[in-house]
């Protein structure tokens, strides 16, 4: 199979190219590095089946010969990280809705199979938890840009699944729950890369508001999997997908394992959501997938721990 990555030089997209590849199949890859490095596919530049083009997807024709050259495209290709979204909302919006009708437009024409990366930020505010697919999306008023990223991604599956109800282009929409691993930077506010660059410098592990927040991280060689399982599942095709594990964790008990696990003596300490991001700044409480859905079509199931997750990213860290 020929697949293409948009954001392939992301750290999920990163990954998925390094699986795909494993697995034997060619791989093209274009990213304009606004938030991915030329560093995380270092590794694979010399490998006969790995193609990258350093370029932005709304480079129509750039991006239509690389659709052109493959089966599938796989677009991961957005705005990321908390810390961007609040502070660039104009970005989020046009980079995710744009992008995705780009790519959408284009595969159509040569009908080629999209898998579309969402979030779990898609959920918003419901406290219907675990969350599933099927469940309402609850977002917070447009007056607090926190939610344009959620509603920019909702947007996008929406445009998926019409282009696949419409003009019966195959899509697969998959809402990624907080991916984690080596490779993954805390620039834009993702919080284990942040905590392990805490620890192990010794400065203070920043937790936002009372830490009781919970998350449930997942591997991303576990993500990166599901993902190319469900490509290839004729049965994945105008669905969508919680992609994650069910193991929930608070961000202060998170804080205390990375602590633990790094040996660090840094102190642990709290930051106000408004001094951390803005004023009014609205977090989902818990955020945890119902992932029944996905383990019934392809027997998806997460290998790796937490515990293993973070001994992975301590050790990235540590060798930096």
């Amino acid at each position: 199979m020929k697949y293409l990555i948009t954001g392939g030089a992301g750290f999920v997209g990163s990954h998925l190219a390094g699986t795909l590849l494993d697995r034997g199949d060619e791989v093209y890859v274009i990213d304009n590095l606004s938030t991915g490095s030329i560093e995380n596919v270092e590794h694979l530049k010399d490998h006969a089946r790995f193609h990258y083009t350093i370029d932005t997807i709304s480079n129509q024709p750039v991006t239509a010969e690389l659709v052109d050259r493959v089966d599938t495209i796989f677009h991961l290709a957005a705005a990321v990280g908390v810390r961007l979204i609040v502070e660039s909302p104009v970005h989020t919006i046009e980079t995710n809705v744009y992008g995705t009708e780009t790519i959408l437009t284009l595969a159509n024409k040569k009908r080629k199979k999209v898998i579309i990366a969402s979030t779990s930020e898609v959920y918003g505010k419901n406290t219907n938890v675990p969350f599933r697919e099927d469940f309402d999306l609850v977002l917070g008023p447009t007056n607090k840009g926190r939610w344009s990223y959620a509603c920019s991604k909702a947007i996008d599956e929406f445009l998926a699944l019409a282009y696949f109800k419409e003009k019966k282009l195959p899509v697969v929409v998959v809402r990624l729950f907080n991916t984690v691993g080596p490779r993954q930077t805390g620039q834009y506010g993702m919080v284990i890369p942040t905590f392990v660059k805490q620890a192990l410098s010794g400065r203070p592990i920043t937790v936002f508001g009372d830490g009781m927040q919970s998350r449930c991280f997942t591997d991303v060689s576990d993500v990166v999997k599901g993902l190319a399982d469900l490509a290839i599942h004729p049965g994945a095709v105008g669905e969508v997908f919680n992609i994650g594990t069910n193991h929930e964790i608070t961000i202060l008990d998170l804080a205390k394992k990375v602590k633990e696990m790094t040996g660090s003596k840094a102190e642990i300490v709290f930051v106000p959501y408004e001094q951390a991001y803005e004023e009014g700044f609205e977090d989902m409480p818990r955020r945890v997938p119902d992932i029944g859905k996905i383990q019934k079509l392809i027997g998806y199931k997460p290998a790796l721990s937490l515990e293993q997750t973070l001994q992975r990213v301590i050790d990235f860290f540590s060798q930096a």
